[in-house]
């Protein structure tokens, strides 16, 4: 598959998942007053034969609905306005200290240097300081906002031109947009889990243990809700899966150099064989990152992330097994002075993803 070719595959999936996404919220609503019609037919009806569900009935229920989802959304958004910076903090970054640290200081040029070559506003670097696993990412509203932030892990064992390719990678995703429309989804994502949590709340027990009839109506929106959380969370990692493979894709294209970022996936094979345990992150923030740290025991549709090897066989054209975590920084001064990144929108001949 020629790269470009795979970007353009990899954006018209992303519409695809994204108008699945709107659809999800037309059936959610669809679901809450089927189940609710029927928790009242179960309930009202059983005590008044032939008794009519209220006037209005499924129009209050679409207008609470679209309440909480879009509620929800707007709450979490707004807990998201603090913006990039913000969230990374929240995460465990600090901002990199190229002062006082070799690593840092080379992390931060790299970053300046990728700024200039692709035409973008330079975002800040950050560093998680304690986490061993090589890992990254980027995250922020906009450029202005943009953040990019690398694992102390991929400070040690990463040589210039894989950290290179791996901050390649994230600047695609500010590039393209990804960073927001992840904002956006997590807002989503929260929207459709609190029409869950209203309909736990009233199915809970009141304070004598009692469950009334609004406990029955609490399981049906319980219900309803489960459902749209879980095909939004779906939908949030398939749209995950395809941004990873279109910045993998314009990170060759920016460094001209598969070995940059297929060495970053290949040592994190080493490092799982290994058994290095990667720090955990909530599932909120699992499609922010360059690898994914969950530990597998949700279904595979429900992975933010495509396999390392599905990764590295699109990058390469070929499987390729794990890497030393051995950095040899021995060619870095060459790398740096002959494959400088290709400036934006020029093709670099003969790339291929396969």
């Amino acid at each position: 598959m020629l790269i470009f070719e795979s970007q353009r595959e990899a954006r018209g999936q992303t519409l695809k998942l994204l108008l699945a996404f709107g659809l999800t919220v037309l059936l959610l609503v669809v679901a809450v007053n089927a189940a609710l019609a029927l928790a009242w037919g179960l309930t009202w009806s059983f005590w008044v034969p032939g008794a009519m569900v209220p006037r209005h009935f499924f129009e209050v229920n679409t207008a609470v609905t679209l309440l909480f989802v879009l509620g929800g959304w707007w709450v979490e958004t707004s807990r998201l306005s603090g913006g990039g910076r913000a969230l990374a903090e929240q995460m465990g970054a600090r901002l990199a200290q190229p002062g006082s640290h070799f690593d840092e200081h080379r992390f931060a040029n790299i970053v300046d240097e990728m700024a200039i070559s692709s035409g973008m506003k330079r975002p800040q670097a950050m560093v998680l300081a304690r986490d061993q696993g090589i890992n990254a990412f980027a995250t922020g509203w906009d450029e202005d906002d943009a953040v990019v932030a690398v694992t102390a892990g991929a400070l040690e064992h990463l040589n210039r031109e894989e950290l290179q390719g791996l901050v390649a990678h994230e600047f695609s995703h500010i590039r393209e947009g990804d960073t927001r429309l992840n904002m956006r989804l997590m807002g989503m994502v929260f929207g459709l889990e609190m029409l869950f949590r209203m309909g736990q709340h009233l199915a809970e027990p009141d304070v004598r243990e009692r469950r009334m009839a609004a406990s029955l109506l609490g399981v049906a929106i319980m219900a309803a809700g489960w459902l749209g959380w879980v095909a939004g969370h779906a939908l949030q990692a398939a749209v995950s899966r395809q941004r990873e493979y279109l910045a993998d894709a314009r990170a060759v294209q920016w460094t001209r150099n598969r070995d940059g970022l297929g060495g970053v996936l290949r040592k994190i094979m080493s490092q799982q064989n290994e058994g290095v345990v990667f720090r955990r992150m909530g599932s909120t923030v699992q499609h922010m990152l360059l690898v994914g740290s969950e530990d597998g025991r949700v279904a595979h549709w429900f992975d933010s992330h495509p396999s390392l090897a599905q990764r590295v066989r699109r990058i390469y054209g070929r499987q390729m097994g794990p890497l030393s975590l051995e950095r040899n920084d021995a060619h870095d001064p060459v790398t740096a002075s002959t494959t400088p990144p290709a400036p934006p929108g020029v093709t670099a001949p003969g790339w291929t993803l396969s």
